[in-house]
């Protein structure tokens, strides 16, 4: 079973630049990235997209984006248990500045990717917010950059809030086959953030072929975990505690699409 690595607590990938650094040689798969940078007040940072598309996340404040040719003023939120917020896309290939006068706390959502397509601002009302499962299945997630709301190359970004004691990502479901009409092939991440301190969270990976991925990790603000394949879920939130995560996904298929097949032994509850 592929266990080891994949649950990355906070700061095992931190370096001088970045808060969590996940890339694809980190993760040992081709497409799908994530990295948190913390600014100061005052502060900026500036790096190349290189071969991927990065969408620009605000977790914690406001802060501008800036490419060569446009520039977005994004509002942000005071946590990522506030609201929604606004973003901005940034193509491959580009030079981009995230800077922040109050200071903050930024994710880059990332996928590499063949088309250069043009920098974008997404604003906050334009997410669509959807309130899946029910009971202690319910959920909130924010489709900022689903496969069918915000245009990518091969980029997909959404969030799930999960109340404290409830499940989310439930029924377990897959993503590892191209199987057309199906499933479809994706690499995924999830970033933790838990509400108040001392709070948990756990995640649950279970194999889906011989020797895939096995985790059952407790999870705190700044873990990530790695779906390389195999099923995922339950995610499970502490009670008193909301969960909050960021998934990345990206995959080869011809087609931007999130299709998936939950676990045969798990039907009932709300789903995902």
């Amino acid at each position: 079973m592929r266990s080891t690595g994949l649950h990355l607590p906070r700061g095992t990938t931190a370096n001088a630049r970045y808060a969590l650094d996940i890339g694809p040689e980190t993760a040992g798969w081709t497409y799908s990235g994530l990295r948190v940078v913390e600014l100061a007040p005052g502060g900026s940072h500036t790096f190349a997209t290189g071969d991927s598309e990065w969408i620009v996340l605000p977790l914690q404040g406001g802060c501008t984006v800036q490419t060569e040719q446009d520039e977005f003023q994004l509002l942000g939120r005071d946590s990522v248990f506030a609201d929604v917020t606004d973003f901005a896309y940034a193509p491959r290939d580009a030079r981009v500045q995230i800077a922040s006068g109050a200071g903050g706390r930024f994710a880059l959502a990332g996928a590499k990717c063949e088309r250069r397509l043009p920098a974008r601002y997404g604003p906050a009302p334009e997410v669509p917010v959807e309130e899946r499962g029910s009971g202690t299945c319910a959920r909130r997630v924010r489709n900022f950059a689903a496969a069918d709301t915000f245009p990518c190359g091969r980029l997909i970004a959404v969030e799930v809030v999960t109340p404290g004691g409830n499940w989310s990502s439930y029924p377990p479901h897959k993503h590892d086959e191209h199987r057309p009409g199906e499933e479809s092939e994706l690499e995924e991440i999830y970033y933790f953030e838990i509400d108040g301190p001392g709070g948990l969270g756990y995640q649950r990976v279970s194999p889906s072929r011989e020797g895939g991925a096995d985790v059952l990790a407790e999870v705190r603000s700044g873990d990530a975990v790695l779906v390389p394949d195999g099923w995922h879920g339950p995610s499970i939130a502490q009670p008193g505690h909301d969960m909050y995560y960021l998934n990345v996904m990206a995959g080869p298929g011809d087609d931007r699409e999130w299709l998936i097949r939950f676990h045969p032994d798990h039907t009932t509850g709300g789903y995902r």
